[in-house]
């Protein structure tokens, strides 16, 4: 049987990934999922309100900033 990694680990990986790689750091830096370059960015809604939520995302307007470091 193989192993197949959950749908929201995976794409809680790939939003943070891509913020990273966008530097997106703050408020100044700040960008949209799609400038990021995340996959269908209106997908997964609720897996990209938890990241906010639990303050891994950080939330201006319709942009997005890592709250972690």
């Amino acid at each position: 049987m193989a192993y197949f990694p959950p749908i929201p680990v995976i794409r809680r990986n790939h939003i943070i990934a891509r913020l990273r790689q966008s530097n997106a750091v703050s408020k100044e830096t700040a960008v949209t999922l799609s400038e990021a370059g995340v996959i269908n960015p209106n997908a997964f809604r609720k897996i990209t309100e938890l990241l906010c939520k639990r303050g891994i995302l950080i939330q201006t307007g319709n942009r997005y900033y890592l709250g972690i470091r």
